[in-house]
């Protein structure tokens, strides 16, 4: 089956193909990016947006995902705005330079320099419309967040979160390793479950 993945970030995409292709779906970029407002209170909420705007768009099943990082010691935060928490009012506003990601990255730590409490986890929401149904699903990865940044893998805030059971940052892990631990990973493999009861 043929679906279409509402995101137009690289690395997403490839994580969404290495676990949903061994089980039959061909995963393929958008032809262009939508703009969803995403002023849902939760994940599940931003994800269910996106997933039937891309639908309703291309005329083919979708599937979204909201994910970001919660931060216990910081109120939740950057929780729903992880992707944008750089231009967030809360602990101040960062300059997006040299990139997002690493403007994000540069306010977490800015906010947590001095704190005993790193505490952290990943959570991914992930929703797969049909038009005649939709599935979703839900994980996190538990673990804590780094004085800098280490590794050159992964995306977003990969570089500053380890793993509980790791001493090495997402960014430091193979595909393979992050695929077997990581929020998304898990969330894609219980939507793929879904899937196989469904199938005919």
């Amino acid at each position: 089956m043929k679906v279409i993945a509402a995101t137009t970030n690289r690395g997403k995409l490839r994580e969404i193909e290495r676990i949903l292709a061994p089980l039959g779906y061909k995963v393929v970029a958008p032809p262009e990016r939508l703009e969803v407002e995403e002023k849902g209170e939760s994940f599940l909420e931003n994800a269910c947006k996106k997933a039937q705007a891309y639908y309703e768009k291309f005329g083919i099943p979708a599937i979204a995902d909201d994910s970001g990082l919660v931060v216990e010691s910081l109120e939740g935060y950057p929780g729903i705005y992880s992707s944008r928490f750089y231009a967030v009012e809360y602990g101040g506003r960062e300059s997006p330079e040299p990139s997002p990601d690493k403007a994000n990255i540069r306010k977490l730590l800015r906010l947590l320099e001095g704190r005993e409490d790193r505490k952290a986890k990943f959570v991914a929401c992930i929703v797969f419309h049909s038009g005649d149904y939709g599935l979703f699903s839900c994980g996190e990865c538990r673990g804590r967040i780094a004085e800098s940044p280490r590794g050159e893998g992964g995306f977003g805030y990969d570089p500053v979160f380890i793993p509980e059971g790791y001493d090495r940052t997402m960014a430091q892990l193979s595909p393979e390793e992050k695929d077997s631990i990581s929020h998304r990973g898990k969330a894609l493999r219980k939507l793929a479950r879904l899937l196989e009861r469904l199938s005919p």
